[in-house]
């Protein structure tokens, strides 16, 4: 949804982009006097890695952790994993700019690349719809219910979250898949929102969304929003941030493709 809107905006300041899943993109394809958005590139050849790293007019969008061969810091010592497990070194390296979610996904992105061309986005692009809507429900008389996303990802870990709320007295208000709107008004109709993952999220959007709507959050220390000064704001005051970003983030992109 992030890099929906990211195409969407460029695409609204007269950008001419295009899309491609990674599996369907060969050297051939690829065009000298053309810039790339590299979002994610698990299927992308390797082939295609070296012909962009020869013409290095490529950006890296990362959502989670591609530099790490199980994409977990978590299996290691303060994220830091060993040499022999990091993947993807050189495409990294030659990237104009990898983009991080947060500072706390930079700094474990640099522990393990010690690169210089990592970038701190601190936040998200949602849609003014999805913004307006989240709006709406912050404003909302709330229950006093504990939410939490219903996932099969082993490490969204939702039984944790389930086992808390048992612990502490609270009352789990179990949200499973739904469409995107209807999801937030489950969320946001709780006053709490709990989530403890496994591995290290680079930002959470749902956290974002718990917070825009008003919502107190209960978390772990592996969450990239809660790290990031804006956090302490909620409901109307988060929702303006989060309205700057949709400038910020693609101002950022065409700034590093003009270097």
């Amino acid at each position: 949804m992030n890099n929906k809107e990211v195409v969407l905006t460029l695409q609204e300041a007269g950008n001419q982009v295009q899309t491609v899943n990674c599996r369907d993109v060969s050297p051939e394809h690829l065009k000298e006097d053309a810039n790339y958005i590299i979002g994610n590139f698990v299927q992308l050849s390797e082939a295609s890695k070296r012909a962009l790293e020869a013409e290095k007019r490529y950006i890296i969008y990362e959502h989670d952790h591609k530099y790490i061969a199980s994409r977990n810091p978590a299996d290691y010592l303060g994220y830091v994993a060993p040499k022999e497990h990091i993947i993807n070194y050189d495409f990294y390296k030659n990237a104009l700019a990898v983009l991080c979610q947060s500072n706390f996904h930079k700094k474990i992105a640099e522990s393990n690349l010690g690169l210089k061309n990592l970038v701190s986005l601190g936040g998200n692009m949602w849609s003014t719809e999805s913004l307006e809507l989240m709006r709406e429900y912050a404003n909302k008389e709330k229950t006093n219910k504990c939410s939490i996303m219903a996932s099969q990802n082993w490490h969204k870990n939702t039984n944790d979250a389930i086992k808390y709320c048992q612990a502490k007295g609270l009352k789990p208000d179990v949200i499973l898949s739904c469409d995107y709107e209807d999801f937030l008004k489950r969320l946001g109709s709780n006053d709490k929102f709990i989530f403890l993952p496994k591995t290290p999220e680079t930002l959470s959007r749902i956290v974002v969304e718990a917070r825009m709507m008003g919502m107190t959050v209960i978390a772990n220390n592996r969450i990239g929003a809660t790290k990031e000064d804006w956090f302490k704001l909620k409901g109307e005051d988060l929702i303006e941030i989060m309205y700057k970003k949709r400038k910020e983030i693609p101002t950022i992109i065409m700034e590093t493709f003009k270097k």
